[in-house]
This record gives C-alpha cells, structure tokens and sequence, in this order.
C-alpha cells in the first residue's frame, strides 16, 4: 500500500492501525476523534469524483479500528459491490459468518479480488497452510473460503491465525486502495 497518495492524517490512521483481527477487536478511544474528525471532505485535497466510494473509504477506515457498528452503518447504506464487500467483511468480524457471506455472495466478482488474489498467493507461499487456509494457494480469491477459515480459527480448527491476519489486512488494504482511486 502506498500511503502517499493519502492526505497525512489518513495515512497516519492506516499506519498506526495494529494487525486486522479476525473477530470484532476492540474499539481504541484514542482514536476515535480523529476517525470523527474524518469526513469526504478531509478524505482528499482533489476532486470528489465519487461519492459513494468515499463513503465506502469512510466505512472502512471505521472498520480498521475495530468501530463495528460505525462501519456497519456507512456501509449498508452503499448500494455497490463495494459497499457490499466492506458491509461483508464487517459482518464476518462481528462474527455472524452467514450474513457475511450474503453480503458477499452481493459483491460477486470485485475488481479488487485479483489484486487481493495475489497478494494472498503471496502470504500463502512463504506459510505452512492448513485445511481451512489451503484456498489461499490456488491464485483467486474466494471470499466464502475466507470466511469459512475465519470462522475455523475461532472454533480452534486452523493454526493459521496470523497468516489470515495478514490476509484480511491485504484484503482492507486493496479495498480501500480501489475505493479510493475511484472516488478522487
């Protein structure tokens, strides 16, 4: 991720933020004024070119900070794919596994999936991958496997937590990356 192309406060949030935990995490107060602080305006000093996908930016960086409920109620209000997949990834850290993959059976085919595809193929490459991460070596993207592994770590049937970790953090990454190219 390259976090110049973000206004310094944002690439600062995204910085600082600790590792993507797979369930819900815990809100950091701390925090919390300046993710208040952030709004479509603050998002860019450039043109707003989309809306909605700055909206989606908004609902993740809440998301990245473990604001559930905040994320939550930007996203569902986002008719896109996008707004989907962030709506999906919330609901798979809440965990309610089944609605995560309605939302994610919404999204589809997202243009960020070959990017997260990659970078997944990547992390796998360098891991010892059990059952439950075994998808992440065939070089596409499954959302519903991800969350089926998310759901084996907290049922202790998958050794690889920090490898997902690490996945779900690519997979924020790339999303908010996309969101944003396209809404400046």
């Amino acid at each position: 991720m390259n976090l110049d192309c973000y206004p310094s406060h944002i690439a600062e949030l995204i910085q600082s933020a600790p590792l993507c935990p797979l369930g819900p995490g815990s809100p950091d107060r701390a925090v919390y004024p300046k993710l208040q602080a952030v709004t479509i305006d603050s998002l860019s000093d450039g043109p707003l070119k989309d809306r909605e996908m700055a909206e989606a930016c908004v609902s993740g960086l809440w998301l990245l900070w473990n604001y559930l409920d905040k994320s939550h109620d930007i996203s569902q209000q986002l008719p896109s794919s996008s707004g989907s997949y962030w709506h999906g990834i919330m609901h798979r850290r809440e965990p309610d596994y089944g609605n995560a993959k309605y939302w994610f059976r919404r999204v589809g085919t997202h243009p960020a999936m070959q990017t997260l595809a990659e970078q997944s193929y990547q992390l796998a490459a360098q891991a010892e991958l059990d059952r439950p991460t075994q998808f992440l070596s065939e070089g596409s993207w499954d959302p519903m496997a991800m969350v089926d592994a998310c759901e084996a770590v907290a049922r202790d049937k998958c050794v690889n937590e920090l490898l997902l970790r690490q996945v779900a953090r690519a997979e924020w990454e790339t999303l908010f990356d996309y969101c944003y190219s396209r809404a400046f």
